[in-house]
């Protein structure tokens, strides 16, 4: 492993553990010739799969998207990095398990949706008025309807 510091190949690992979620070893490392230390992440690659977008194009699955879009979704809410990248494994890792090589941008946004669902409503709504591409506010209000279980708290 090379130091970031001064790019040498002399690097020694110093201390080993399993991260929270234990699907990687965090390695911290010294530096033979600056004597730096820094870490690095060990995790088993995953397979590679295509993301089918709307307009059929296919590009490569790239977790920091979701990571993004959930970030501008929870901006400014009481929402920590560390559960918005919970949800984003969550999501990614059943999609490895679904073992296709193909997957719709659909299927993902659906993903995150639901996660977001249950993590915070305020994301929940700022993410589907994006990904549903929401018209006008009368879109809107049916969506938060639905959040709400279909009733708007009125007798009818």
């Amino acid at each position: 492993m090379k130091c970031p510091f001064c790019e040498a190949a002399d690097t020694k690992v110093i201390d080993s553990r399993p991260t929270e979620d234990g699907h990687a070893i965090r390695r911290r490392r010294e530096c033979g010739e600056c004597g730096k230390r820094f870490t690095t992440y060990e995790k088993v690659e995953e397979m590679l799969f295509m993301v089918v977008k709307r307009d059929g194009s296919r590009q490569t699955f790239d977790r920091n998207k979701i990571l993004n879009g959930i970030i501008k979704a929870c901006e400014k809410r009481p929402v920590s990095l560390a559960d918005m990248e919970a949800v984003v494994t969550d999501i990614e890792r059943s999609l490895n398990n679904r073992m296709d090589k193909e997957v719709s941008s659909e299927d993902i946004g659906e993903a995150v949706m639901e996660h977001l669902k249950d993590l915070d409503e305020v994301a929940y709504v700022r993410f589907a008025s994006v990904y549903r591409q929401f018209k006008d506010v009368g879109t809107f209000v049916s969506e938060i309807e639905k959040l709400l279980g279909g009733s708007n708290g009125k007798e009818q």
